[in-house]
């Protein structure tokens, strides 16, 4: 791969930070890692000799995973950092705990943080690259990435013209932002449905279109990203402040097989997890054929490989 081209951007902000040809170029990459990671020794050299700290000011489970396995598959040294018992609880300021890790000469940072533009910000005070995990509502752009590589693996590389839904709460979700941005750069027919209190007016602004018929969205689609409903950013974890319940909520939008028979093809179900059953997707369809979820996880490790490897590549 050394004579890989660069990404014309040196950090992964966000999916509104790349161009279509960006997209491209980590999707032809994350193949190739893909490849690798399906042999039997799935370790290369390529990120040898670079420190990677991971900062993680937000709860994370399978990112965090993800994106360590990634680090380690390149070769690279890995530092992790959580804000739990560290010295922010102590007050220190963002731009100090990273300096403070930055003095330790590592050399790219993978950080998720609660509040919306924390990357931007950061990106002005430090000059290595910097990887967005997840800022708040805002945006995830290496789940993106994922998700239209899945994509396009299962419906062909070229998603022009292809009708791809997002459904569940639109608002407080930054995987369906993300998803949105880089699915219209490659063509793609994008639709989010959902009740009214969980889409953002402002998203037909994006150039998609908005339903509240989640057996209507089925009939259109090609495939379908199940969101869950994301009560920790909600304001109130006591309580359903969106929709009279739960059990409502799911009648009305919740993915089963007898919904799914609608559809006069087969379509492609994604979640980006975490899987609430029973709620927004029953285990009937979640273990589905049409489910391609751990193939999701597994491609994850392959573009998030492809993101830092290209990153480092444009480094000085």
């Amino acid at each position: 791969m050394s004579d890989t081209p660069n990404l014309s951007t040196k950090n992964l902000l966000g999916i509104r930070g790349l161009t279509r040809d960006d997209i491209d170029l980590i999707h032809a990459t994350a193949k190739e890692f893909k490849d690798v990671l399906n042999r039997p020794i799935k370790k290369v050299p390529s990120l040898r000799d670079l420190t990677v700290a991971n900062l993680f000011f937000e709860n994370s489970t399978r990112t965090r995973l993800s994106f360590e396995l990634a680090e380690k598959r390149l070769s690279a040294d890995v530092v992790n950092f959580s804000a739990a018992g560290s010295s922010v609880k102590k007050g220190e300021t963002l731009v100090d705990t990273v300096n403070n890790i930055l003095a330790m000469k590592v050399d790219m940072v993978v950080m998720r943080h609660p509040h919306p533009g924390a990357h931007q910000f950061l990106a002005s005070k430090i000059d290595v690259p910097i990887v967005n995990a997840g800022d708040g509502t805002h945006e995830h752009p290496t789940q993106a990435l994922l998700d239209t590589f899945s994509l396009r693996q299962n419906l062909g590389d070229d998603l022009v013209g292809k009708n791809i839904a997002i459904v569940g709460d639109i608002q407080h979700s930054r995987v369906a932002l993300s998803n949105i941005l880089a699915l219209k750069l490659l063509g793609a027919n994008v639709r989010v449905c959902g009740p009214h209190t969980l889409i953002p007016r402002h998203l037909s602004q994006l150039g998609v279109e908005v339903s509240h018929d989640l057996d209507e969205t089925i009939r259109w689609a090609d495939s379908l990203n199940m969101l869950r409903i994301q009560l920790e950013r909600q304001g109130d974890t006591d309580a359903v402040r969106f929709f009279p319940s739960l059990r409502e909520y799911t009648m009305n939008y919740g993915l089963t097989l007898p919904r799914l028979a609608q559809a006069d093809k087969a379509l492609i179900i994604m979640h980006p997890g975490p899987i609430n059953r029973g709620v927004e997707i029953s285990s009937e369809v979640a273990d589905s054929k049409h489910a391609i979820i751990l193939d999701q996880v597994e491609n994850g490790v392959a573009v998030r490989m492809a993101v830092l490897y290209l990153l480092a590549q444009g480094r000085g």
